[in-house]
């Protein structure tokens, strides 16, 4: 029986449940096995009975479209009668007062709302929402033509419902705010709706409340608050349907009476012809905007998860209580971590509001972190670094524009300001002028057990709680003697010719020319999504490891393979632009078409592939529609078109050139956009050449091994291809007894390799994400070496492995004057490193 286990649980944990919430998870939330799932305000994941209960109904039942009289339509037409009857008594909403209008989510009946009053009167509305609104509600500002007012805080309203009284309006006023603030989780007064109510007396001051944050694990009495327009979504609270409402009091439908637009089923009659005019449905509001086909199905589903959330968890009261004793004590472990030196770790937003009182506070934590210098911590880092742990959490303003920029101190010019200088929603400007551009979100719903909230816990402590002081040098400092003593050479090289995908070993005793742009051949194609035209990346994709190319310049093809070698498929690619004839031309053929995509966030036009047989190969495969296309790396067409050159000259320079180059007579692809002023954007969108350090991956093998638990099997080596490296450099040391310098790239400015002493200059340390736990033999992903990287190369806040690096600026100078001549590296050449 429940009632025993129920004893021994703490009080307000799962208290009221069917079950102990970890044999609720187990048995009906299996999809959250072996993850912490943190972003229950984003929305809450369903439960296994929901899904199998609604599979039954739709096998047991018929449901026709409700816009007929046949039974099957009747059916669908009396669940949903009967399920809208059921969602307004769940919400105490006295159906003689209320109406429950079916939407999309809760900005569609925001939307829904807002476009009604502005045709309800010819003037328009005025509109007044508080600071901590959703950018759903916010939005309704640019419908408002009475002016809008934006309220910076509870004073404000308070101050403001006194004055409605004397500012007395035949136009229509609406004021909106949020239940509970979907950034930091505070809770708002609902005592507005009424108070606003009674300072109106009958006036046109209307309230709208924004409850889908609030009731994802908060009951609503709707009957008792009294807003007129109460918007939510109803995956917040169940996980599914995708399925939203607006809940309006009767008493104010009058202001949907002038609404413009009018769908399939919200009229009586319509002349198509003629006289503009219609006759709207009187039966009920509901019937009156509920425009078109109801997503009965949906609805449907709606009446399983009622069932099953009630089953399992017995009210909203029980998950509120709850949740807010998880929140607690999140909030009381993280407010205690300190730094060695008593530096507070995190930094929790919120104000008046008290973790654990259900009245001022739900199961939300907005945080950032400090290292034990003050300094932040990038919270894109945070949120990579919890992605490879497995914790699904939020980071940025979580669409709450005004809750953030008073949390972490902006003003509205500093934000205008700060997006000028390219700061974006969801990008990595984590800190700019020494303050967060974004929050560290996580949110907490019915079925959060302890385990998450330890979880989290642990993830902090590991990882950003400092315990000694930190180590200022990353490496021992470089003896004089290192530079000359130390024999360098080229152990691998490695071009990737489809960005993301696998690499193409160069043989060894092969040459291979060094371009402006990099190594010949490297990400001069990608795999660009056929709806989106992004491209395609490993992160998301780790299949794309497993397409695996390799060039073959004597027959002028890349060959590609997929899968493992008993069940491979291949697929030929010329690698001119033009001498397609090497192979089927249903396999190479150039459509000749440029198409737009997002590389890293920026646009540039490419040429697709309009071969079905290509998109189909590559599609097949990775279980997603898309297409090859491609980006040519020959420098010179990069900005200008070269002059045409006569047919003798134009053949002798095509046999000098190595496959790979643009050839003079092609458009090239435009650039769209680029990432700074003068710097052309390239597939190998960061820099041209990634070196990358044996003695280093060495090193962080040793230090993963030593740091592993015992048969957890996560200490596991990494190989130096998931570093993605395009040259591996290795020591060959001359003593014995001489120990490898593991990270001695990090002091070096440049590189001489080989015969001709190439110059490469060597620049940044490149920025680690999780794609280096992704096994580039295997496909399959691991937390490592990501979590040792994020303790051993935390560099300025930045995870780094590995060096970019470039030709040097004489040595492109000498390309671009002597266009003939070659600039190659060979597995074996020596390298000279030039030190800082």
């Amino acid at each position: 029986m429940a009632a025993p286990t129920a004893v021994s649980r703490p009080i307000g944990y799962s208290y009221g449940y069917s079950d102990d919430v970890d044999k609720i998870r187990e048995q009906e939330y299996p999809h959250l096995d072996k993850t912490t799932y943190a972003d229950h305000a984003g929305t809450t994941p369903y439960a296994k009975s929901t899904i199998e209960d609604f599979s039954k109904d739709m096998m047991s039942g018929l449901f026709g479209n409700p816009h007929s009289m046949s039974l099957s339509s009747q059916l669908s037409t009396t669940r949903t009668d009967d399920i809208r009857l059921r969602v307004l008594r769940f919400f105490n909403a006295d159906p003689d007062e209320f109406d429950l209008v079916f939407v999309a989510n809760a900005t569609a009946a925001i939307k829904l709302v807002a476009d009604s009053l502005r045709d309800a009167d010819h003037r328009g509305f005025w509109y007044g929402y508080h600071i901590d609104a959703h950018t759903s509600l916010i939005g309704v500002r640019e419908l408002a033509e009475l002016n809008h007012q934006c309220f910076m805080g509870d004073a404000d309203v308070d101050k403001w419902i006194p004055e409605i009284a004397s500012n007395p309006t035949k136009a229509p006023r609406l004021f909106a705010f949020p239940g509970q603030s979907n950034l930091n989780g505070r809770r708002l007064p609902l005592r507005w709706c009424k108070e606003i109510r009674a300072a109106s007396n009958g006036g046109n001051v209307f309230t709208l409340l924004d409850a889908a944050s609030m009731v994802s694990t908060s009951p609503l009495d709707i009957g008792a608050v009294a807003p007129d327009f109460t918007a939510l979504s109803f995956y917040k609270i169940f996980g599914f349907p995708d399925l939203g409402a607006l809940i309006v009091k009767k008493s104010v439908s009058h202001l949907f009476d002038r609404r413009r637009y009018f769908g399939g089923g919200t009229v009586e009659m319509v002349l198509a012809h003629g006289s503009q005019w219609h006759a709207k449905k009187e039966s009920s509001l509901h019937a009156r905007l509920e425009d078109g086909t109801l997503p009965f199905h949906s609805i449907i589903a709606l009446d399983a998860a009622i069932n099953t959330h009630e089953r399992l968890f017995g009210s909203m009261a029980n998950i509120s209580s709850h949740t807010a004793f998880l929140a607690k004590q999140l909030y009381d472990r993280l407010s205690t971590l300190k730094h060695w030196n008593k530096t507070k770790v995190c930094e929790i937003y919120h104000v008046n509001s008290v973790y654990g009182d259900e009245k001022s506070q739900g199961p939300i934590l907005a945080f950032n972190l400090r290292n034990s210098q003050g300094e932040w911590v990038p919270k894109s880092e945070v949120e990579k670094l919890a992605t490879v742990q497995n914790i699904q959490m939020r980071t940025g303003t979580v669409c709450n524009p005004g809750g953030a920029a008073c949390s972490l101190g902006w003003t509205s010019a500093e934000m205008r300001h700060a997006y000028s200088n390219g700061v974006r929603c969801g990008d990595a400007h984590d800190v700019m002028g020494g303050r967060p551009t974004g929050v560290c979100r996580v949110s907490f719903g019915a079925m959060t057990n302890m385990r998450d909230i330890n979880s989290i816990v642990d993830f902090v402590e590991e990882f950003y709680v400092e315990n000694a002081p930190p180590i200022v040098a990353l490496t021992p400092p470089m003896e004089e003697g290192d530079v000359f003593d130390r024999h360098w050479y080229i152990e691998s090289l490695s071009v990737f010719p489809i960005k993301s995908c696998g690499a193409f070993k160069i043989p060894e005793g092969k040459r291979w020319e060094v371009k402006k742009e990099g190594l010949a051949w490297d990400r001069e194609w990608c795999l660009i999504h056929q709806g989106t035209g992004a491209a395609l990346s490993q992160k998301k994709y780790p299949r794309m490891a497993l397409i695996r190319p390799s060039i073959d310049l004597d027959r002028g093809v890349l060959r590609l393979t997929c899968g493992e070698s008993t069940d491979q498929m291949s697929l030929e690619i010329s690698l001119g632009w033009e001498e397609t004839s090497l192979i089927s031309t249903s396999l190479c053929q150039n459509s000749g078409r440029k198409k737009a995509t997002m590389v890293c966030g920026d646009q540039i036009s490419l040429h697709a592939y309009a071969s079905p047989v290509v998109s189909a190969f590559f599609s097949d495969f990775l279980g997603v529609p898309c297409t090859l296309a491609r980006f040519p790396s020959q420098s010179a067409t990069r900005f200008s078109r070269p002059p045409r050159l006569s047919g003798a000259w134009k053949s002798k320079f095509r046999k000098l050139l190595m496959p790979g180059s643009f050839p003079p007579d092609l458009p090239p692809p435009v650039v769209e956009q680029t990432r700074q002023q003068g710097k052309p954007l390239t597939l190998s969108n960061e820099m041209p050449i990634l070196v990358v350090s044996r003695s280093s991956v060495n090193r962080l093998n040793e230090t993963i091994k030593a740091n592993s638990k015992q048969g957890s099997g996560a200490g596991r080596a990494v190989a130096a291809d998931v570093f993605r490296g395009n040259i591996v450099v290795a020591e060959r040391l001359t003593r014995i007894g001489d120990a490898e310098q593991p990270y001695a790239e990090d002091h070096w400015s440049g590189l001489r390799i080989g015969p001709d002493e190439l110059r490469i200059d060597v620049l940044e340390g490149c920025q680690r994400c999780q794609m280096v736990c992704i096994d580039q033999f295997t496909g399959l992903r691991r937390s490592e070496p990501f979590s040792t990287l994020a303790k051993t190369r935390n560099i300025d806040g930045k995870i780094q492995f590995g060096r970019y690096a470039a030709l040097s600026p004489a040595e492109v100078d000498r390309l671009e004057f002597e266009p003939l001549d070659c600039r190659t590296v060979m597995v074996g050449d020596v390298v000279t490193p030039s030190f800082m």
